[in-house]
């Protein structure tokens, strides 16, 4: 997710930079001799400097990441030196600050950057490519936020490495953008990518679609992706009636499916980097359901974007109540968008469903924050390091997930009860918040759902219990009105509960923190503790734990035997039952699929694209 202050974009695009400042400019070189050591040499110069001490910064954070990342921590041989490359005086101020003195008005700043992490957060350099995030890249300086920048990468000798980035190509392989914010947004991928494009005539509007891919598969893959992003492009635009005025009239898909990429997918203004280790041939699926999120973000929070991002701190932890709504919703809708498009069917949709239903309704995390404070977790969840133990997994649900399954709660409500859709909805805030790029409060939101609802009652009752509270409807009903039947999928089965086990000579080591409320944690368990036996019978294979179950009842209370911290201990455990729940349509189960019930789920899941 990543939102920036915006306003007059279309303005300095247009006319390349304000007038004001048409002597002002911010000019990087990249080269990559030491590739294969990760290594980037990187100068960046800053002309017509308005103050006496120029001071240089590295990011400390990323849009679309809410957590520091101290990415100065990859920079070394720091150097600075005037027009005519004589050494200036450079000063650290703080980990991520330098200042620069006796300069003549212009002054340039070299430095060797370290990147070893293909994502869409860090920056990655080997003899196959240079995937580059701005923040982790690219040094700053202040005074400097409106003045032009333009970015000129020197391509390896014998390499057929190419440039994908939402950078303005000025010439050969010097690129532009119109202003701080939006380079420190334009990610770029440097390889021998494969590469296809089209034209979508939106509005009377012609419109790019790039997609380059970096990666190992054939090209039989490689088009196969292509069309489902075709595909999936088109059934987003449905969702909101046109396509975004892309700046430089183009968007581009930015892939790095290599061994040594991490997993990741990260939005931004006119692009997104797509990153993953696994290759198309076993992937297919998975990826495209990024590529259908992270398109999603073009309308929501790209340009439907909440209050309390604006502006985009790069210094700083950033923080937002609104993620339920930007990545929650968009999640709702890259999934929802892979089955319109028929990339998965009904019973990956619905398992894919049980699998959410599962993490948001069986967690704990409900009894401490609210949908809206889990929002405001992200600098401390979203790529977030820390080597301390946490107590997440009881005090925390993802508002991805959680965000998504409140999108469809409010789908299925609007759909069964006022005769509308999260389209609708979301629609409705594009017109009055996206096109504009009008940034929204939470009470802009609640009357948006009280317009398209056309009722207040409703508006303020689902935020006040589901937004701002942890109330959440019983989906039962909701999915039963489209021939989707919610139900516990092992019911009056025994199990010691939520607990995932290592198993060894010794016994089952538990792996994970065991849950509030749950048996194992009112016993006493805790993770790392070693399941010696049950019942007096031990616990070495998982077979072992099966034969212990067998025949028992939930409820039921067993002996049990355990090791912490090399010292024995004795236990009695009640055993629970499966509470894990299954997602199965109507047909599959016996059960009647009227022509009422059909019709509305082929209008929630059918193609919207014309």
């Amino acid at each position: 997710m990543k939102p920036t202050l915006y306003g007059l974009l279309g303005l300095a695009l247009s006319l390349g930079a304000q007038p004001a400042l048409a002597q002002q400019q911010v000019r990087y070189q990249l080269s990559f001799p030491n590739a294969v050591h990760h290594e980037a040499e990187i100068n960046v110069s800053f002309s017509d400097i308005q103050t006496d001490t120029l001071k240089v910064l590295m990011p400390r954070s990323s849009p679309g990441r809410y957590a520091i990342h101290e990415f100065a921590k990859n920079v070394y041989n720091v150097r600075a030196s005037n027009a005519q490359g004589q050494p200036l005086q450079l000063l650290r101020l703080n980990t991520s600050e330098w200042a620069v003195l006796g300069h003549d008005g212009s002054a340039s700043i070299s430095y060797t950057l370290f990147a070893d992490h293909a994502d869409g957060t860090y920056a990655g350099v080997d003899e196959t490519h240079a995937h580059l995030n701005a923040p982790a890249s690219l040094m700053y300086a202040r005074g400097f936020e409106e003045a032009p920048a333009y970015v000129t990468f020197h391509i390896p000798e014998g390499s057929n490495w190419k440039v994908a980035t939402q950078l303005r190509q000025e010439e050969g392989n010097t690129y532009f953008a119109p202003n701080f914010q939006y380079l420190m947004d334009s990610p770029t991928e440097l390889s021998d990518f494969d590469f296809a494009e089209w034209t979508v005539h939106d509005g009377g509007k012609p419109k790019t679609i790039q997609v380059a891919l970096h990666h190992q598969g054939t090209q039989e893959q490689f088009q196969e992706y292509v069309d489902h992003t075709k595909a999936i492009v088109a059934e987003q635009q449905a969702v909101f009636g046109q396509l975004p005025d892309f700046d430089f009239g183009r968007y581009t898909f930015i892939g790095c499916y290599m061994p040594q990429a991490a997993g990741d997918g990260m939005e931004h203004r006119n692009s997104t980097i797509l990153t993953s280790s696994r290759p198309l041939a076993s992937a297919m699926g998975p990826l495209l359901n990024t590529v259908s999120h992270e398109f999603f973000h073009a309308w929501n929070v790209e340009r439907i974007r909440p209050q309390s991002l604006e502006p985009f701190n790069f210094q700083e932890a950033n923080m937002s109540e609104a993620l339920w709504l930007a990545e929650g919703f968009t999640s709702y809708y890259g999934d929802l968008t892979m089955t319109r498009s028929g990339i998965y069917d009904l019973k990956k949709y619905a398992s894919d469903l049980a699998g959410d239903l599962n993490y948001v309704l069986l967690s704990p995390g409900r009894q401490y924050h609210s949908l809206v404070e889990m929002s405001r977790q992200a600098p401390f969840v979203d790529a977030a390091r820390s080597v301390d133990p946490v107590n997440r997994h009881n005090t925390f649900i993802s508002y991805y997930t959680y965000g998504s399954m409140l999108g469809l709660a409010l789908d299925m409500t609007l759909r069964q009860q006022y005769d509308k859709t999260l389209d609708d909805f979301m629609q409705a805030l594009w017109l009055k918040y996206g096109v504009p790029e009008k940034p929204y409060s939470m009470a802009n939101v609640q009357e948006t759902l009280a317009a398209v609802s056309g009722d207040a009652a409703f508006a303020k009752r689902f935020f006040e219990q589901s937004v701002f509270g942890s109330a959440l409807p019983d989906y039962a009903p909701l999915l039963a009105g489209v021939g989707l039947e919610l139900r516990k999928a092992k019911p009056g089965e025994a199990t010691l509960g939520q607990l995932y086990l290592d198993y060894k000579d010794e016994g089952a080591v538990i792996r994970n923190g065991t849950y509030v409320g749950s048996e194992a944690y009112k016993a006493g368990l805790e993770r790392g503790d070693v399941l010696l036996t049950l019942d007096g019978r031990k616990i070495r294979k998982e077979k072992d734990l099966q034969k212990a179950l067998k025949n028992r009842k939930p409820g039921e209370s067993m002996a049990l035997t355990y090791s912490r911290l090399g010292q024995p201990r004795q236990a009695t455990l009640v055993l629970e039952e499966v509470q894990t729940l299954e997602v199965v349509p109507f047909e599959s189960i016996g059960k009647q699929l009227t022509p009422e019930i059909e019709a509305r789920r082929a209008a929630w899941l059918g193609s919207k694209a014309k």
